[in-house]
């Protein structure tokens, strides 16, 4: 039943007016900031330490293939009611959903392990306590908001959390970029076909098209009908064109906000440790500590605070958003509105990923690089997912009349494209030694 207050469009419960502004602000701008993780940070700073303001053009680029992804990921949920994964199990061979689920919980997990690391080695910078104690201090954290918070309760903090990223606009502001630099890095593509630059560029990739994104997506999308009082598949399934066009709203106000952020913190970067000199960043510290006698302290501090709070907001979707995927591959009830007593085996997943995650900052890999390769191996599991996105959304079968039009298929096939061709350049060029 729906939620007191609601209205119906073509048998389809319509949200309030005022809630779907409000949604506008809501679900695309968690997942967008979700999106600029530490692991994304940390890639970031490395490539605007690396190759300077030169491939700030890499942002604007990436906005629409962000925006198609996670949007077609939203429809998908919107009108199947069962989720991404719901629906491999559904209409796709055992095998294929096996085999995409492994490579997404192993993306997952690293990814979630190396911003434990990053928010633990920038945490460290404004307090000065041991990052191990840190890094496990914040995972308990996460699971008791995870655990004992309600979805509404999460929702909301994650909002807020994002607010955190606009650290690194003002931290632009403070290392007083050249403009002209800026403006041909932007607007005047340039790059060399050499192995370490391509894998930096299949790590930006991987870290703004992560498959963490399309999954939790896809979900919160169920978990909204849930909350509008839709309990079965059979009540959740189906959408409007109207709702729709909200969703597309809400993922490109998302989406937009990601790239705007992915752009200063290359922004920043580039402006202070490449012009200096620092192009071996070597940890989420180092990054800020080098800001900070470039660009003061303040700068230095605001780096850091941005890594610390997208933290709070990207773990916990990573970590959950692998738990929902196992759930619904497996058939075990899953769902953030479920307390721990009702649904044992989705938090039970969840706490398991957090507690490996967190494990793995024990082996002594240095964070920085563990956020690279993090960003790499996204850039790897995700054409394939990409793929089977595309193709169930021009199904038929699963989409009925709401498959894709013909601007949004040759925007996803370009992605797609896109991103096989990054990954299949890196290994040619890794494999003769260029």
């Amino acid at each position: 039943m729906a939620r007191n207050g609601s209205r119906k469009e073509n048998g389809t419960p319509k949200p309030r007016r005022g809630r779907r502004v409000f949604r506008t602000l809501g679900l695309g701008l968690i997942t967008g900031a979700s999106d600029d993780d530490p692991s994304a940070i940390g890639t970031l700073a490395t490539v605007g330490a690396t190759l300077g303001p030169s491939f700030l053009w890499i942002a604007p680029v990436t906005f629409p293939m962000m925006f198609a992804v996670v949007y077609l990921s939203a429809k998908l949920g919107q009108f199947t009611g069962i989720g991404l994964f719901g629906v491999l199990r559904r209409h796709y061979p055992p095998w294929i959903l096996r085999a995409t689920l492994i490579g997404v919980l192993i993306g997952n997990t690293i990814e979630a392990a190396a911003d434990l690391g990053g928010m633990a080695a920038a945490l460290n910078i404004l307090i000065p306590i041991p990052i191990p104690l840190i890094v496990v201090l914040v995972t308990v954290a996460i699971l008791l908001l995870q655990f004992f918070g309600s979805y509404e309760l999460i929702r909301n903090v994650f909002r807020w959390l994002a607010l955190t990223l606009l650290a690194y606009v003002v931290s632009v502001v403070l290392a007083k970029p050249d403009i002209g630099e800026a403006l041909r890095g932007t607007f005047i593509p340039s790059m060399t076909f050499d192995s370490k630059t391509l894998s930096l560029l299949v790590a930006v990739l991987g870290t703004t098209l992560s498959a963490y994104l399309y999954t939790w997506q896809s979900n919160q999308e169920v978990e909204e009908k849930r909350a509008e009082g839709m309990e079965t598949v059979a009540e959740r399934k189906g959408t409007t064109k109207s709702q729709l066009e909200t969703t597309q709203w809400d993922v490109l106000t998302g989406m937009f906000f990601s790239s705007v952020i992915m752009y200063f913190i290359m922004l920043a970067t580039a402006s202070t440790l490449f012009k200096a000199g620092h192009h071996d960043v070597t940890s989420a510290a180092d990054a800020a500590e080098a800001l900070r006698p470039l660009a003061g302290r303040a700068a230095g501090a605001l780096f850091a605070l941005g890594v610390v709070g997208v933290g709070f907001l990207a773990v916990p979707v990573m970590t959950t958003g692998g738990a929902y995927d196992l759930c619904q591959a497996v058939g075990w009830k899953h769902s953030l509105h479920a307390s721990p007593a009702e649904a044992k085996k989705f938090y039970a997943v969840i706490a398991a990923i957090s507690l490996v995650a967190m494990a793995m900052n024990f082996l002594g890999i240095n964070p920085m690089r563990f956020l690279v390769v993090a960003g790499i191996v996204q850039g790897f599991s995700t054409p394939p997912l990409m793929l089977l996105i595309m193709l169930a959304t021009n199904s038929r079968k699963i989409m009925g009349q709401k498959r894709n039009t013909l601007w949004m298929n040759a925007l996803g096939w370009l992605t797609t494209t896109a991103v096989f061709a990054a990954s299949i350049a890196l290994i040619v060029m890794t494999a003769i030694g260029k």
